[in-house]
């Protein structure tokens, strides 16, 4: 898959961030010369609209016997919700642990357990928590066709931990074409491009 246009979109609105000489720290304490926050595309009507038509239509050719959405909380909640509104399908989201009140849910509104759903993401990394909404979709029944997210940094470790799922997963933009729009518009160099290819190859090592 790619839309390069998704890519410029975030690059403009700083959704994704570069800086080789000044590299971020993750939660999971990596050090990393990007950052990746899709929530702000929510913050613009005309590429929330982007990504929402451009996920349907990804939905439309792969999956046309899906018959929900299911969003992984938080950051994909609102973006599923668009989604599933734009298809007439129902939604439901998967939380990272089961809330620890009242029926203790871990999967939020009305399952379907004999339904066909595409899970929306807003990002991959390493895949963990996407996959973990997966398997808990499938053991409570339900097929899970696919995995749609809005970017992914490509780690060879995602497509291990999907791999593992039995569902497939892509994206609608990635690495490798942000990079080339990143360069097109001269936001970085040439040598800053090929930095942030050895990160993407080793990330847990990188800058050590």
């Amino acid at each position: 898959m790619g839309n390069s246009k998704i890519a410029e979109y975030l690059l403009k609105i700083k959704a994704v961030r570069l800086s080789t000489q000044e590299p971020f720290t993750w939660a999971s304490g990596w050090r990393s010369p990007i950052y990746c926050d899709n929530r702000l595309t929510l913050s613009y009507p005309e590429i929330r609209a982007a990504i929402r038509d451009a996920f349907v239509a990804e939905i439309q050719a792969r999956y046309p016997q899906a018959t929900g959405v299911a969003g992984v909380a938080t950051g994909a909640i609102a973006q599923g919700v668009l989604v599933a509104e734009a298809m007439g399908l129902p939604f439901i989201y998967i939380r990272s642990k089961a809330k620890g009140h009242g029926m203790q849910n871990l999967i939020e509104g009305q399952l379907d357990p004999e339904g066909q759903y595409v899970v929306i993401e807003d990002l991959i990394s390493t895949g963990g928590s996407s996959a973990k909404a997966v398997e808990a979709l499938q053991a409570s029944g339900a097929t899970v066709l696919g995995t749609l997210a809005i970017f992914s940094y490509g780690f060879p470790q995602a497509e291990a931990t999907f791999a593992a799922t039995g569902t497939p997963c892509d994206s609608l933009t990635n690495l490798a074409q942000l990079l080339e729009k990143a360069l097109e518009y001269e936001y970085l160099q040439d040598h800053e491009r090929d930095t942030i290819f050895a990160w993407q190859q080793d990330p847990a090592h990188w800058g050590q």
